[in-house]
């Protein structure tokens, strides 16, 4: 990508020093552009963020948010030398899920120790798992790659999108009648009625469901909930293997620290501390950006990283903005209802299920069965917090010991749920208390749990927002329902990392592939901006001839 000839300050501003506005600074770097991002916090990160949030004992450090890897291609990998910049991954281990009753589920990669797993509570369920994975792998066939593809403007008659339009269908012309109806039921049908057609037993039902509701505000019988389940689970995006689960070392912030360091490398300028207030724009063109304390930064490409509600309904004045694209970004759906709870602990949790499970990186799960986390969700819808919540643990430092000191460990528990609307206000005093029973919980499946517990910090969906703009404390930047996915995400005509207004580019969360600490979002606009570029220069090499 050539240097955009102009006077401004910049040719490129990057709004959100997030992971993907640090792949997206990185890239455009790489190509030549002179590229600032811009964070509003203090660090860089987003929620991929490390810290030692107990000043009483800062040798423990938490993955503060988002807490496992997973999705990254291996061509950012490479393109960005991620490892070079001390990117560090241990493969996760099995996913453990302990029952009240005494028994358990340890699901592992290897389909034969999964046979066992499931044969303790039912034979047909175990011999069901070969079916259930040919089944995953053929819609991973059709859906991974595309994550790594643009998603065409559906309904549109101009010939550029027309032609992608056709080049779509054309991928998929191979597809049969059966293959359209799998794909069909998992975009639509609940991960439970999905789970029905294979497996009969509920503790087998409930560990497979569990990445269905991850983040999600949908209970185990929510339409959609099909695709989230799979969206965690897809595995190939056409370029080879994505990466698989993993702890990262150092924490989630060691990932984005790798990013920025390799952004910088190729000549980008990170700047923390400076919010945006103001996207400027002369007729339709974004020219720059005005920062909170009233410094104006100019340059002709602006890409914004953060929420759309931010910078659609805030940063820009919806006068400047097509009347149906804004009341398609004021319904976008971002509610959530999570809690990140991290625990300093003096020792591992130790299961009567399991006395010998020393590995807790995988997942160490409360959800005792598929009615349990029904009305988990259900007491929320109702405006309740749960009083017996779903958490999904892992403890990095099993594979990780450079986050506690020596026989010392953390724990990461990504709750759910409490009321949506729990991000317009703290809720302190509610949400210790639901800690409290998260702590309890565990306790009951590994008695001497509670009294392990050094210190904790309980992160609520206001404490998302307000601190980490994750509007409604939606890690995904708004929901992965049907309606939200695809040519819809964030809104339809515009989930081609484009936006109304011209030299304004989008790739946060909530376009296409977002949910996850991927970075595909910011190499699918980056893309885009380089094809928006070379027809740019085609057209002014046509034009200079006529």
């Amino acid at each position: 990508m050539s240097r955009i000839s102009t006077p401004s300050q910049y040719d490129v501003i990057v709004i959100g020093g997030g992971h993907n506005g640090l792949v997206a600074a990185a890239y455009l770097a790489k190509a030549g552009a002179r590229t600032v991002v811009l964070e509003a916090r203090h660090k860089t990160g987003g929620a991929a963020d490390t810290m030692s949030p107990w000043p009483e004992a800062p040798e423990f450090k938490v993955t503060t948010l988002s807490y496992v890897m997973s999705l990254m291609p291996d061509t950012i990998l490479r393109d960005l030398q991620l490892q070079r910049h001390g990117y560090r991954v241990h493969p996760t281990g099995p996913y453990f899920l302990p029952f009240p009753d005494g028994r358990c589920i340890v699901q592992y990669d290897d389909s034969a120790r999964n046979y066992d797993e499931f044969a303790k509570f039912s034979r047909r369920d175990a011999d069901a798992i070969e079916r259930w994975d040919a089944w995953i792998g053929g819609l991973a066939e059709v859906l991974g790659p595309l994550l790594m593809t643009t998603p065409p403007t559906v309904g549109s008659k101009r010939p550029v999108d027309l032609i992608d339009q056709l080049r779509l269908v054309w991928r998929f012309r191979g597809l049969d009648v059966k293959t359209v109806g799998d794909v069909t039921r998992l975009m639509t049908m609940s991960i439970v009625d999905i789970l029905d057609r294979f497996f009969e037993s509920d503790q087998v039902k409930t560990v497979m469901s569990l990445n269905g509701l991850i983040g999600t505000w949908a209970g185990p019988y929510e339409p959609g909930t099909g695709y989230v389940m799979a969206h965690h689970s897809i595995g190939d995006v056409g370029d080879g293997n994505l990466g698989a689960w993993a702890v990262p070392e150092g924490g989630m912030g060691a990932v984005s620290a790798a990013i920025e360091a390799s952004a910088r490398t190729f000549g980008a300028e990170i700047r923390t501390n400076a919010r945006v207030a103001r996207i400027l724009t002369t007729n339709g063109r974004a020219r720059g950006v005005t920062l909170e304390e009233g410094e104006e930064i100019s340059a002709p490409l602006i890409v914004t990283a953060i929420h759309p509600k931010i910078t659609f309904l805030r940063q820009l004045d919806p006068s400047e903005l097509p009347a149906d694209f804004v009341r398609d970004i004021e319904h976008w759906s971002s509610r959530s209802g999570v809690v990140k709870i991290n625990c300093a602990l003096d020792r591992l949790p130790v299961f009567t299920s399991n006395p010998e499970l020393t590995d807790q990186s995988g997942g160490v799960e409360l959800a005792h069965s598929i009615s349990y986390l029904e009305t988990a969700f259900e007491e929320a819808r109702a405006g309740r917090p749960s009083t017996l919540p779903f958490s999904d643990g892992v403890v990095p430092t099993s594979l990780d010991p450079t986050l506690a000191p020596e026989g010392k460990h953390v724990i990461s528990l990504f709750t759910q749920w409490v009321p949506h609307a729990w991000s317009e206000e703290p809720h302190r005093v509610e949400l210790e208390s639901y800690a409290d029973r998260v702590i309890a919980g565990y306790d009951e499946l590994a008695p001497g749990f509670a009294d392990s517990v050094l210190h904790r910090q309980v992160i609520g969906p206001y404490d998302m927002e307000y601190e980490w703009g994750l509007i409604g404390g939606n890690i995904f930047h708004g929901e992965l329902s049907a309606e939200q996915l695809f040519h819809m995400r964030p809104a339809p005509g515009y989930a081609d990392y484009r936006t109304p207004i011209r030299g304004l580019y989008q790739c946060s969360s909530a376009t296409h592939a977002g949910g996850g600490v991927t970075g595909i979002p910011a190499y699918n606009c980056v893309r885009e901006i380089k094809r928006d570029r070379k027809r740019s220069a085609r057209s002014r090499s046509k034009g200079s001839t006529r």
